[in-house]
């Protein structure tokens, strides 16, 4: 996973699929109050964690977790299924907010949550 905010990037694992989070102002989906926002995109996984393919058509979307503390991402988005995905969340006040997301098959079964990512704004 690539996290980038202004001028800094670290990579990381993700369990699931590549994402990339940059912070800016501005507008979006998924408001929370704020003028900040993030967009994370990654890409949907090619299997389930038990191994198993996931065809693309097994696919129910994602949800998008997130907060401004690791031990309070109360906050959820929606986001439909794709392959490469992209949603940005905004309304976010300044100070550093948390992400994951899971994964959400044509059944309803949710993913084991992805490794947390941060972003500062």
């Amino acid at each position: 996973m690539l996290l980038s905010s202004g001028q800094c990037s670290v990579l990381t694992g993700l369990l699931l699929a590549a994402a990339m989070l940059s912070g800016c102002g501005g507008g979006g989906s998924g408001s929370s109050g704020g003028d900040k926002s993030v967009t994370l995109s990654w890409d949907a996984p090619g299997s389930r964690e038990n191994g198993e393919q996931l065809a693309n058509h097994e696919l129910g979307g994602f949800v998008v977790r997130y907060g401004a503390s690791r031990q309070a991402m109360s906050r959820r988005l929606n986001v439909g299924a794709c392959i490469s995905c992209e949603v940005t969340v905004s309304g976010l006040d300044q100070g550093t907010w948390y992400f994951y997301v899971q994964t959400v098959d044509s059944n309803g079964l949710l993913s084991v949550p992805s490794q947390v990512v941060s972003a500062s704004l």
